[in-house]
């Protein structure tokens, strides 16, 4: 991979150019040319890259099946919403060699971003970009240019006499070894080593029973703390000497308050924590909107890609919008626009491959959408599909999974019985209860309700599909003249249809006492955002006590051609389930959604507090003294210090960023609240704030906590540099360092933010 390789670039079927790749010495950035100018026209760094897929696993790729045989083809991903890139090496070796190198290159960042290894990686990350002249030395001109790149605005004296203590040589240049010690100068942590200091009497050393002190007074461990204590030395301690007096030196101090352990995520939560025996309807799921769709409503791109995103995210429920299309084959696309098309067939080999990656729990998939589709193609959305999705196996190869159109035994299904499930959500003819009793079918309930504009897509939807609900309820058959077949064929194709939504019936909603009087667990109904937050605001109580034993669906509106997303919070505190986002689009939206769901071990299913499980509920998100349980908490965060903060993106060379910090507070009415640290002038690379935020929590089980730093800007809009969210009830208590996410919810080591958090009722 050292030489330049040329390979097919490919964007689409018709456009294919020849470039050559070559992977740098600093074995960390890729970049590529053209062939015919010999131009550069683009680098990506082995950072950026999230994974590399083998054979035709892109919809161009696919395309090309006939013309490349799937051995000399490769996709590599990027983290985030970075397009991936689709190549065609001249052999099989070829792309043999870059798949695997490519994998190597990317593996050893499972490390901890404080093992040596990885550590030594960055500081010679800097050393080369700092190096202009490549000549394997570093002038004190070239350290001033390195400071500028690392955001630090250093006086020119205080910068030359780290300089100069770091040249032992006194070349009056830095090498090897002496650019390390540079580096870890400018990196020392005065808060880090103070604190350290506070519990070390000799001031180098924490022994075994002062680093128990220091769990149980400032972290707040309890439990085997002196256990503890003797894992996180033989972990973090990069002295053998030390490890073996069961001591810790302050750089093993250092290494444990960066790690996992030492983390504001409590690393309990992390893994699957919850009971996962509880209905369906007892749990957040974590759902997309138009899941197809990676632009906007009207004009945008549809693509597997968005799928593969969700589903690596943690999503749960996702839709697939099928349509008519040529030679028989059904489409998934946004209808009545101007999106592009991608055949069904390709969506569920896609969800067969990557329903069950993420998360050790093997959780059900929900998928809703419309069987807009003629005889033909619906047929093949009933078997075609049931046959894919119900083989499809896990990454590891394990037991089937099944479509869910066993007939249950039980209308209230926990999410235990629903393992390994795909279950679809739609219209279906009959109750599911109808069934169960062999009572034969009944129309689908079309009637209009409130949600007016959904019942008549609804009609629409069945009439296409080639049955019309007339005035009686009954089935009446349309004329042969607009339909896709006779008669017989119509009905069977409803049926077929029909067949595959067993657990999750669309109903129309029509107000809570006619559910409750009418409507089963098994059922689902879809709101529209405004519908969702009218009926908050009228009957929260009893929207919170509904969703205790059915599950609701809210969507965003019609009028977000933009696929912006409405504030998912205002849905969970009224005890929401499904509440459908626009995955494609970044924001605090998205930092809500993937900080909820970043516990239980990523599954997509986050257990509601027992008030909202309740169907006797006193609970309404409105007035916090419903809530059943203690008192207000209080949270009290010490923003201490941040580090290695990002530059922001496209800003002038030489830029550096003014970072200030806002903590935001996401639930009920009563706890919305934000508060924000000055800023601290030129300095991205070790601000010291050192201020103090309290807030106080009336319905705790519901607030996620928001870190988000910003470039001040006195005359604009302050710019956005990283952030955070987590659950409150994630939140683990002493000195901990949050690492901050990219816009896209991708990491951005090694910047955090080091904080010291308090929570008293």
């Amino acid at each position: 991979m050292q030489q330049g390789t040329l390979m097919r670039k490919v964007k689409s079927k018709s456009w294919k150019k020849q470039r050559y790749f070559k992977l740098q010495d600093d074995c960390m950035t890729i970049w590529y040319q053209s062939k015919r100018t010999g131009k550069i026209e683009s680098a990506f760094s082995i950072s950026d890259v999230e994974t590399v897929r083998e054979g035709h696993q892109s919809e161009v790729l696919q395309s090309l099946a006939e013309e490349f045989p799937a051995e000399r083809c490769f996709t590599i991903v990027f983290y985030g919403r970075r397009g991936n890139l689709d190549l065609i090496a001249g052999s099989a070796e070829e792309a043999r060699c870059w798949v695997q190198g490519l994998r190597q290159l990317i593996e050893p960042r499972s490390f901890p971003l404080t093992s040596v290894l990885v550590s030594r990686t960055w500081i010679r990350d800097w050393f080369q970009k700092a190096d202009k002249n490549k000549d394997g030395r570093m002038n004190f001109k070239e350290a001033q240019r390195l400071l500028k790149m690392m955001n630090v605005d250093m006086n020119e004296d205080h910068a030359l006499r780290l300089f100069q203590a770091a040249d032992k040589s006194e070349s009056g240049t830095l090498e090897g070894e002496e650019f390390v010690l540079f580096y870890k100068a400018l990196t020392e942590r005065e808060e880090v080593l103070s604190l350290f200091q506070d519990f070390s009497e000799d001031g180098k050393k924490l022994t075994l029973l002062e680093m128990v002190d220091f769990l149980r007074q400032e972290q707040l461990e309890d439990e085997g703390t002196e256990e503890l204590a003797m894992e996180l030395i033989d972990k973090h301690e990069p002295s053998e000497t030390a490890r073996a007096r069961h001591a810790l030196s302050a750089d093993g101090f250092l290494m444990y308050l960066c790690s996992p352990e030492g983390s504001i995520f409590n690393p309990r939560h992390q893994v699957l924590w919850q009971d996962m025996t509880q209905p369906l309807c007892h749990y957040f799921i974590s759902s997309s909107h138009n899941t197809y769709l990676i632009e906007d409503q009207i004009r945008g791109q549809s693509s597997i890609e968005g799928y593969i995103r969700a589903l690596k995210r943690g999503c749960r429920c996702l839709e697939v919008d099928c349509w008519d299309g040529p030679n028989g084959e059904p489409m998934v696309y946004h209808g009545h626009t101007f999106t592009s098309k991608i055949p069904f067939r390709e969506v569920v080999s896609t969800l067969g491959k990557y329903a069950f990656q993420v998360g050790r729990w093997e959780s059900r998939v929900a998928l809703g959408g419309a069987g807009v589709c003629g005889c033909d193609e619906g047929q093949r959305w009933g078997s075609g599909g049931a046959a894919v999705l119900g083989s499809c196996r896990g990454e590891d190869g394990g037991r089937g999974r099944s479509l869910g159109t066993a007939v249950p035994t039980s209308p209230s299904l926990t999410l235990q019985e629903l393992k390994h499930k795909i279950l679809l959500k739609g219209k279906k003819i009959g109750r599911l209860e109808a069934v169960l009793d062999g009572l034969g079918d009944e129309a689908p309930d079309l009637s209009d309700d409130d949600n007016g504009a959904e019942a008549e897509e609804e009609k629409r939807r069945m009439k296409v599909s080639g049955l019309d609900w007339g005035p009686a309820g009954s089935a009446e058959p349309l004329d042969t003249s607009t339909g896709h077949g006779d008669t017989k064929d119509k009905e069977s194709l409803a049926q077929a249809l029909s067949d595959c939504v067993v657990y999750c019936k669309s109903v129309s909603f029509r107000g809570f006492q006619e559910a409750r009087s009418h409507s089963r667990p098994s059922e689902i109904s879809s709101l529209a955002e405004a519908k969702a937050r009218k009926l908050i605001r009228d009957a929260g109580n009893e929207f919170v006590r509904h969703n205790a034993w059915q599950l609701t669906r809210i969507y965003p509106s019609g009028m977000r051609t933009d696929s912006s997303n409405y504030s998912p919070q205002e849905m969970w505190n009224a005890g929401c389930q499904i509440v459908a986002l626009n995955f494609q689009t970044a924001g605090t939206e998205m930092d809500l959604c993937d900080g909820l769901f970043s516990q239980n071990g990523r599954c997509g299913y986050v257990l509601k507090p027992p008030f909202m499980r309740d169907e006797g509920t006193l609970f309404n998100p409105s007035d916090p003294s419903t809530r059943e349980g203690p008192g207000p908490i209080t949270l009290t965060i010490r923003v201490i210090s941040g580090q290695q903060l990002p530059k922001v993106a496209n800003s002038k060379d030489g830029a550096i960023i003014d970072p200030l910090v806002r903590v935001e507070i996401h639930g009920v009415p009563a706890d919305q609240a934000h508060q924000e640290t000055k800023y601290i002038e030129n300095n991205g690379f070790n601000p010291r704030w050192d201020e103090t935020l309290q807030f106080q929590l009336h319905v705790p089980e519901l607030a996620l906590v928001r870190f988000v730093v910003e470039d001040y800007d006195k005359t604009s809009r302050n710019d956005f540099v990283g952030q955070f969210t987590l659950a409150f009830a994630n939140i683990k208590p002493g000195y901990r360092h949050i690492h901050l996410l990219s816009k896209d919810g991708t990491s951005i080591p090694p910047s955090s933010l080091f904080v010291h958090i308090r929570i008293t009722e």
